[in-house]
């Protein structure tokens, strides 16, 4: 409950000043892709500004998980082997309990109820 409370109260400022910034960046920007002719360049591209700014964020975040990602790989690493690891380990301990405890009975013995199971002791004097 708390959560959903601190992510409302957060993310709907969020959105608010996310649409602010859309509605008074408007204007069109070229972007150009070619450093040598800036009059007629050969690969350009005209677009909102927000727009363009959306997207850098966005490919800034893919840019930045990618490379989390692969700094992770280590530890992703260690930790796979040391779950098989782990697995072989317990696979082991179950044979050897298996091998060290005494076999099910196969049949229950008949019980007699005239002789009881446990010693009888000598009356006291």
């Amino acid at each position: 409950m708390v959560r959903k409370i601190v992510s409302i109260v957060i993310l709907v400022p969020l959105l608010f000043l996310i649409v602010g910034f859309a509605v008074a960046n408007r204007q069109l920007v070229r972007i150009s892709f070619d450093p040598f002719d800036q009059s007629h360049p050969a690969a350009s591209v005209t677009l909102p500004l927000f727009i363009m700014l959306f997207v850098f964020v966005i490919v800034g975040v893919l840019v930045g998980g990618v490379a989390s990602w692969m700094r992770q790989s280590p530890w992703r690493r260690a930790a796979r082997r040391l779950d098989a690891e782990v697995r072989t380990l317990h696979t082991e301990l179950e044979t050897m309990r298996r091998q060290q405890s005494p076999p099910p009975p196969t049949s229950v013995p008949a019980v007699d109820p005239a002789r009881p199971s446990y010693p009888m002791l000598p009356p006291l004097p």
